[in-house]
């Protein structure tokens, strides 16, 4: 396909006419080097990166963080030159930008591996995970449209993986039911029909839409998409005031899920890095000793 050039790269290069002095253009080229770099080589990607909304995101980020070291320079101009700075905002940029095959952050934690390890050694879950594969294929267009549509990341759909393992009328012991596992009162508050009669948690379509809808919303308010499915599993207000309390704020980054860890429900605490492990061998499922013989044997 052909992938016009990103407006980031246009807009990068006229970033230079904002800086008078000599040494804050020298640290622009720089900056906007790396960005560039970092662009390029995400178009290897394009289809991925433009679903996700990445190209979007850094330019903005960018410029916010351009404009604000430009603004305590220039109210403190006896701070020393920038050369750190410029290496830490290069490195975080680094940091958020999603590794090829991605578009949600695949950080690496103990917990990961962990859970890694559960799903493709332990013959028990090993089995289970691969009738989870088996039913992926059933709801994978339809969840990837809708993703699509919203400008979500596709890796979201490992969430509904760890939920119910593609089951539509799967059931837990706390009555969240269906793809997503909505409980009744959420599943309403997004427009979800839930009585005795009809269960629309259960119909995929439906469920998906208000799902997503409420991810949407959660990555809003706290402004990644860890912390969104933190709180999609534990709660909104507890996330909020957990984040209150470690960071001074609601929003953080994919990071912060791992600084506020220790004080979220166990439950919460494995949830980010199954979603994460479920992805890592459901990209690679051969990989991790999987094949079409292994979903023969499950729930």
């Amino acid at each position: 396909m052909t992938v016009p050039k990103p407006w980031i790269l246009t807009t990068a290069s006229h970033l230079r006419c904002l800086y008078g002095p000599p040494k804050w253009r020298f640290h622009v080229e720089v900056f906007v080097d790396r960005i560039k770099n970092i662009v390029g080589s995400s178009l290897a990607r394009p289809t991925a990166i433009l679903k996700s909304g990445l190209l979007r995101h850094i330019g903005l980020v960018s410029l916010a963080l351009l404009a604000s070291v430009y603004t305590v320079q220039s109210v403190h101009p006896n701070l020393p030159e920038m050369t750190a700075v410029d290496e830490i905002l290069a490195r975080d940029v680094l940091q958020s930008t999603p590794p090829a095959g991605w578009d949600l952050a695949n950080i690496n934690n103990p917990l990961v591996d962990s859970w890694v390890k559960t799903f493709s050694t332990n013959p028990k879950v090993k089995s289970r995970f691969a009738v989870w594969l088996d039913r992926m294929p059933t709801y994978e267009s339809m969840i990837s449209t809708k993703l699509d549509e919203r400008d979500m990341p596709q890796d979201l759909i490992y969430l509904a993986m760890i939920e119910s393992g593609f089951n539509p009328k799967a059931q837990s012991p706390a009555k969240a039911g269906g793809l997503w596992q909505f409980i009744s009162e959420t599943g309403q508050r997004y427009g979800l029909t839930v009585n005795k009669k009809v269960d629309e948690r259960n119909v995929p379509a439906k469920a998906t839409d208000a799902a997503l809808s409420y991810l949407s919303d959660l990555h809003d308010r706290f402004g990644s998409w860890y912390l969104a499915a933190a709180a999609y599993n534990t709660g909104e207000n507890r996330v909020a005031r957990i984040m209150r309390q470690v960071t001074g704020s609601e929003k953080g980054t994919d990071q912060d899920y791992y600084r506020i860890s220790k004080l979220l429900p166990k439950e919460t605490q494995n949830y980010v890095p199954m979603m994460i492990a479920a992805a890592r061998i459901a990209k690679a499922p051969a990989q991790y000793g999987f094949d079409q013989n292994d979903s023969s044997v499950g729930e």
